[in-house]
Order: structure tokens, then sequence, then C-alpha cells
């Protein structure tokens, strides 16, 4: 109730101010994140793991990093994610078979969750039977354990996305910097 009080006593032009610094934050981090993409030449450097299928190598709330150079042949063994057409979500699975074929050598591959029995066929689209690299987002090069855990509670609960976001805000726009 206090923080309403703050945020009512603020006269207009603190009040565009505050908001002004929230919108620089929130600038900011999207130009980092786009960066990072850049450098990795992946669209999403960062992602974490949803599932059990890669345990014991990654588990549920780890965040993994990744990298997509150009030049580097997927090879297997590599532990890659990748993104179906048609879904949103992309999974982290391991490269069980690679090839090249043409004479632009398009690569393709197979992959398979550690902790699967079958490989991942039954994932891709009908009728297709490998992932094309540009499918491939990127291999994983890092990963830090169960810190993604907040990202699947509030992909798990909607409700406490709306409120975390709704409390950064509004601490954002009541919290002044001492003149």
């Amino acid at each position: 109730m206090e923080s309403f009080k703050a945020l009512a006593r603020m006269n207009p032009r603190q009040l565009a101010q505050q908001i002004l610094n929230v919108f620089m934050v929130v600038t900011s981090a999207v130009m980092l994140w786009k960066g990072l993409g850049l450098v990795t030449n992946t669209e999403s450097p960062i992602v974490v793991v949803l599932s059990g299928s890669m345990e014991p190598a990654f588990f549920r709330g780890d965040i993994l990093f990744l990298n997509n150079p150009a030049t580097d042949p997927i090879t297997t063994g590599d532990i890659v994610v990748f993104k179906i057409k048609g879904q949103d979500i992309p999974i982290v699975h391991r490269v069980v078979r690679a090839h090249t074929k043409g004479s632009d050598e398009t690569q393709s591959v197979l992959t398979k969750g550690d902790n699967n029995k079958v490989d991942d066929r039954g994932l891709y689209p009908r009728g297709q039977l490998w992932i094309s690299r540009k499918e491939i987002l990127g291999k994983v090069i890092g990963l830090v354990p169960w810190a993604g855990f907040m990202t699947i509670a509030m992909n798990d609960y909607p409700s406490l996305k709306v409120a975390l976001v709704g409390i950064l805000g509004l601490i954002a726009l009541v919290s002044r910097e001492d003149e």
C-alpha cells in the first residue's frame, strides 16, 4: 500500500523519469540478448531444459549456453538444440547419426534424448527422417545447473509470471535514486 502512495506523491516529471528508466532497462536487456545472439550466431543463445529426456547429462531446470558457428559441422555425439516447424519449444538432444549429402554438403542429423529408448523420428514432422542444419539453433557449450527453475515455475503457473512482473514493475516505478 505504501508503494501506491509513493507513486501517487510523484509529480508528472518524476513519474515520466521512472517510466523512462524502466524503458531503458528493458531496452538494454533486449539489446544484450540480440547482441549475444549475433555473437553466438543463434536466435536463442540461452535455453532452459524443460524435461528429463537428457538425464543424466542435463536435468530439468539446467540453463544451457549455445553456440552455432556456421563453419563448424555437427558431429555424432554433439548435444544440439533444435526447433521443429510448428512447435514453439526447442528440444535439447544428442546427435546419434550425422551425414552430409550433395555437392553443397547439406548436413542432416538424427537425434535422441539420452534418457529415451528410441530416436526422435517420432517427434519430427510426418515423413521427415532427419533434422536439417537450418533447424538446429546451436550446440551446447556450457551450463548452469538448476538455475532455470524460476522459468519453469513461471511457465507452469502463468499467474506467478503476472505477479512477478507486476511486483517488479511497481518496484521499478516507485524506487527513486537519491538526488
